[in-house]
């Protein structure tokens, strides 16, 4: 075998060896700031009764929001 057949050879393994590599990488990360949603059981006592309380009351987006975060707080 030639030296430049070889050479073919050994770029031609390399390629389909590479792209083998990349079909095996890993899902990316989340990005920063992204949040998932939390289970009912990851939530405390109190973050569900306020929602439930918010609910009761009808509130939505930003009402919702600051009642939510004064009622944990204690301030309700």
């Amino acid at each position: 075998m030639k030296l430049s057949q070889l050479a073919c050879v050994g770029v031609l393994a390399v390629a389909l060896s590479a792209g083998a590599a990349i079909a095996q990488t890993t899902a990316p990360a989340p990005a920063a700031g992204a949040t998932t949603p939390m289970t009912p059981a990851a939530r405390s006592a109190k973050s569900i009764e306020c929602s439930k309380e918010a609910d009761a009351k009808g509130l939505h987006g930003a009402e919702r929001k600051k009642f939510r975060a004064e009622c944990k707080k204690g301030k309700m």
